[in-house]
């Protein structure tokens, strides 16, 4: 089913957007919401000359790239829109949000002092400018799912939710 509403998790390849990911694919099953995974990039001087659609195609291969990490590929039973913008995080998925009924879930920041002054916090613009719930997903919550499930002998989540809801 096609809900109105949408899980809209940001993805950057850190071990914390991998936690969200985990977290929103939950989200979006629980709600009936499509799922927009959205990764935003800007070029930076390291990049040269290197073109513009190159750039894209690699932060395209990002979510491919979290989603196989996560669960081996695209949930099936899923409805799955990947967004790939450019410009600055926070921006990017603020303005991707089209409902009060939207969440947006985002992993913990982990990028350092330097980085975090430089660019600001995604989080702290989400929730300051999102029309709609932000969550944010710390790396150790999904650590601790891993972790519960080795101990248990349980499937380890992110196998599992692949395939059962």
């Amino acid at each position: 089913m096609i809900g109105t509403t949408r899980v809209i998790v940001g993805l950057d390849g850190s071990l914390s957007s991998l936690a969200a990911l985990y977290r929103a694919v939950q989200e979006a099953a629980s709600r009936e919401a499509t799922l927009v995974p959205l990764t935003a990039w800007t070029p930076s001087p390291d990049d040269g000359l290197r073109p513009l659609s190159e750039l894209e195609h690699a932060a395209r291969r990002r979510i491919d790239t979290a989603f196989e990490q996560a669960f081996g590929g695209y949930p099936a039973d899923l409805v799955v829109h990947p967004a790939v913008v450019r410009g600055e995080a926070g921006p990017a998925l603020v303005s991707a949000v089209a409902t009060q009924g939207d969440l947006i879930v985002l992993g913990a920041a982990g990028h350092g002092r330097l980085r975090h002054a430089l660019h600001g916090s995604t989080s702290r613009h989400c929730r300051a400018h999102a029309a709609c719930r932000v969550v944010v997903v710390s790396p150790s919550d999904l650590l601790h799912s891993l972790e519960f499930a080795a101990r248990n002998g349980a499937p380890l989540p992110l196998a599992a939710a692949a395939h059962v809801r």
